[in-house]
Formats: C-alpha cells, structure tokens, sequence
C-alpha cells in the first residue's frame, strides 16, 4: 500500500501521523529536521527572488512519500542482457506507434529538423524511449517528491537545486506548481527532463510565451531538439554500425573506450553482418558488445546461409559512432544509446 501523507506547520495530530508512518517505514521520522528542510528551501527561494506566491503553494503542504525514499534506497541494478533490452525497447507495437506519430506530426518534426539539425527519426526515437510517445504518464507530485528526496538527505544539494529550478520553471510559465508530476526522481514530460535540464534547454515551441513540457508536445519536442543540437549531433552521421566478430575477438576492446578506424577493426576481425569485409575507409569509432553474454557462451548463429566468407560462433556487435556517444551524455547507458540507434532507424 503506498501512503502519502500531507504535513502541515502547527497541526500536532498530522504530524504525529506521519512520524508513525515514517516510522513503519524507514526509521523515526525527525519532525524537526522536516522542518528545518521545508524553511532552507523557503530561505534559498526568497534569496533567489522566486514570487512568493510560488513559495507559499510549493511550502504550504508538502507530502513526506515513504515509497518514493525506498526506491531511491533500493535502485535496481541494469540486469538484462542487450537482446532482451532491445526486445522491450525496439518492438514492433513501438515501431509502429512511432510511425502514426510521424504522420500526426509532420510539421512540428520539420520545424525541430530544421531549427536543430536533428533527424525526425532520431526525435521520435527519443520520444518514444522516454514516454512511448507521451503514453507514460508521470504519477509523483513533483513538488512533494522533491521534499522527500531533499529530507531523506542522501542527494540533499542535488534535488534541493531540482525543486529550486522547478519553483522558477512555475513562477516564469505561470504554472501551477502542484499540478506538476514526474517520475520519483524528478524526470517530467514528453522527453523525462528533470527541472534544471529544462532550465538551461527549454524552448517555447508553441509560442504561447511559456513552456510546458507536459502539455505541450510542441514545447517538449523543440526542447528536446534544442538540448540535442548543443550536445553536438551530427546530422549526416550515423549512431551505430552493426557487424559480427569472430568468437574467439578480444572482448576487452568491446566496451566502446577504444577508438579506431574501419579499416583497423576490419584487420582485428570486424565483419558486416553478411560476413563481407567492413568498409575501407578511415571513419573512427568505438565498438560494443554485451559481454556478459559472450562470457556465457550465449553467441549468435552464423550470419547469411549463402556466405562463405563468416566464421563461426560469431558474436553480435556495433561500432559506434560520435553521436552514439552524444546520446550517452542524455541517459548514460550503452544499451539506451543502442536502442535508440536501432529504432530510430526502423522509423526512417
């Protein structure tokens, strides 16, 4: 059962119910230190000359969220293998929602491309990893969220930031802060930004002279664009390059950290997938493979039954290219930036 319960100054019975609560939960709940939190952000809120109005309905009954500090304790750790990642992620019921929404939005993907440089496909590839296209809704209370995360103190300066740029984000949108929700940890819209992303990268799209990246696709979408174009994106420039090596390959270069040129992995064993030989050409990229796999002897099957030219076992790879790095600085993950290669190709 997952309990909110609203904290309110001065009412004894409330909080005598959220220290049983926290209590059940995770520990005495230090009513003093609550408040002592809630007075900080006021203090650094005003500094920051934040409206008081924002502060007042960010600070006038803030939820401790016990669930919300057991995820933060209790993150899982990455355990699927790169197959069954890209099976969840790349299917055919997201591939085909990607493509009805290419259609929905030509326009808006147009104006993105040509403001930013940033591919259609790529854009929808994003969207949809990071909401299915907008179908994910979001369930936390950011405000509250925030509160509890800056409580429970083990990224206390971090989300104390969060909540501080989310203050100003409602302030200048004219938003109502309450009404915003995100993920646990503070991810919102369209494009998961957490508050001070947004900050920094936010765009009108819709020209309405606010941005809201939870109502409004035309907002999330050329923020997304806008972030992506100062991380650098290459529009002509592909992500990633998929080949097979040879079973017995040096697993050691396979974490993406060693660069070299196509012409370099071709002599180190490096195959196009049909088991012909690599373009000759001087490109420098990384190469990828899930090792974990490879180390449990799970190989793939020979490529192409009319090839001669593959060995066998051979092992499924990708050589990646700078923007596969470029995605790794928006959610560090070589399966994510993998995904995203191979589904934003599916929506060309």
């Amino acid at each position: 059962m997952k309990l909110k319960v609203p904290v309110f100054f001065g009412v004894a019975v409330l909080c005598a119910t959220i220290a049983n609560v926290a209590s059940a939960n995770s520990g005495a709940f230090d009513l003093e230190r609550w408040d002592n939190v809630i007075e900080n952000i006021r203090t650094r809120a005003e500094k920051q000359n934040i409206s008081k109005s924002v502060i007042d309905e960010t600070l006038k009954s803030p939820a401790f969220i016990p669930s919300i500090v057991k995820s933060d304790k209790n993150q899982s750790e990455f355990t699927l293998t790169l197959n069954q990642y890209l099976s969840r992620t790349v299917n055919d019921t997201r591939v085909k929602q990607g493509l009805s929404k290419k259609a929905e939005y030509p326009t808006l993907l147009s104006r993105v491309e040509k403001k930013y440089n940033i591919p259609k496909n790529v854009m929808l590839a994003f969207w949809g990893m990071e909401s299915n296209y907008g179908s994910v809704k979001s369930k936390h209370q950011l405000t509250s969220a925030f509160m509890t995360l800056i409580y429970e103190g083990r990224r206390e300066e971090f989300f104390s930031k969060q909540l501080l740029a989310l203050m100003k984000i409602a302030d200048k949108n004219k938003l109502q802060i309450n009404n915003i929700y995100g993920s646990w940890a503070g991810a919102m819209g369209h494009f998961q930004f957490i508050p001070t992303t947004l900050t920094q990268y936010g765009v009108d799209g819709n020209n309405d002279n606010r941005i809201d990246i939870i109502n409004s696709v035309g907002d999330a979408m050329m923020s997304a664009g806008n972030y992506l174009n100062k991380l650098g994106w290459a529009k002509e420039e592909p992500i990633i390059y998929h080949v097979i090596l040879p079973g017995d390959f040096d697993r050691s270069v396979l974490n993406g950290d060693t660069k070299k040129s196509f012409k370099e992995w071709s002599k180190m064993g490096v195959m196009k997938t049909d088991g012909t030989p690599l373009p000759e050409n001087e490109t420098i990229v990384g190469l990828i493979a899930d090792t974990k796999q490879i180390a449990e002897n799970d190989l793939f099957a020979t490529p192409a039954e009319d090839s001669d030219v593959a060995v066998t076992p051979v092992i499924q790879a990708y050589l990646t290219y700078p923007n596969f790095y470029r995605i790794k600085k928006w959610n560090n993950s070589s399966w994510y930036a993998i995904a995203i290669g191979e589904l934003s190709e599916k929506l060309k």
